[in-house]
C-alpha cells in the first residue's frame, strides 16, 4: 500500500508524506538555523507504525558522524490532517553497519516524568519501545535476533529511501 498523508513534525512544519505498509516517510526542510552551506536543505524521516520509532539519516552530520542514523523514540497522534509526532526524548545514535549504538537522552526522559510533561504511561511505552527496537533492530548476533539479524534500517525503509522528493507532487 502506497498511500499520500502529511506529518507534523515538532518544528511546527505539516510535511509532505508517503506509507508503504508500515512505514511512513516525510520529508522535512531544515530549519535554516541547522543547515549547513553546501548540504541539501531537506531531511527524509521515516515513522516505523506500531514500533514507536522515526529514523532520520541526517544531512545535518557532518565529519564523524556523517552518514549516522538518528533515531527518535516517538509517540504518534492521528488525526484528520495526518500523523502528529510527539518526541519521547529517548534517543539514539546508530552507526553505518549498526555495529554499535549509543542511547541518548535517558534523564531528559526522567526529567519529563518528574516535571509531569510525560505520563508514567508514556515513559513506559518509552522504555518499552526502546528495548523492542534494541531487539529487533540492533541486537548483535551474539545474543541472536528476533528477526533477521540486524535489520537496520528496516526494509521498509530502504523502499521509501529510493522515492524522489515528496515537494511539488
Amino acid at each position: 500500500m502506497n498511500s499520500t498523508l502529511q506529518v507534523l513534525h515538532r518544528t511546527g512544519q505539516w510535511c509532505p508524506a508517503r506509507r508503504i505498509d508500515d512505514v511512513v516517510a516525510y520529508d522535512l526542510p531544515i530549519l535554516p538555523k541547522w543547515q549547513i552551506p553546501g548540504h541539501p536543505t531537506v531531511d527524509r524521516c521515516y515513522l516505523l507504525l506500531g514500533q514507536g520509532i522515526q529514523l532520520i539519516k541526517t544531512v545535518t552530520f557532518d565529519g564523524p558522524l556523517k552518514g549516522w542514523w538518528y533515531v527518535d523514540v516517538v509517540e504518534l497522534e492521528e488525526v484528520d490532517a495526518g500523523l502528529i509526532v510527539h518526541d519521547l526524548y529517548v534517543d539514539f545514535l546508530v552507526p553505518p553497519g549498526a555495529e554499535r549504538y549509543h542511547v541518548l537522552d535517558l534523564d531528559e526522559l526522567g526529567d519529563a516524568l518528574s516535571q509531569g510533561r510525560i505520563t508514567a504511561a508514556q515513559c513506559a511505552a518509552a522504555l518499552s519501545n526502546t528495548q523492542a527496537f534494541i531487539e529487533r533492530h540492533l541486537r548483535g548476533d551474539e545474543k541472536g535476533s528476533i528477526d533477521p539479524p540486524r535489520q537496520f534500517p528496516p526494509d521498509g525503509v530502504l523502499a521509501l529511501q529510493r522515492l524522489p522528493s515528496f515537494f511539488g507532487d
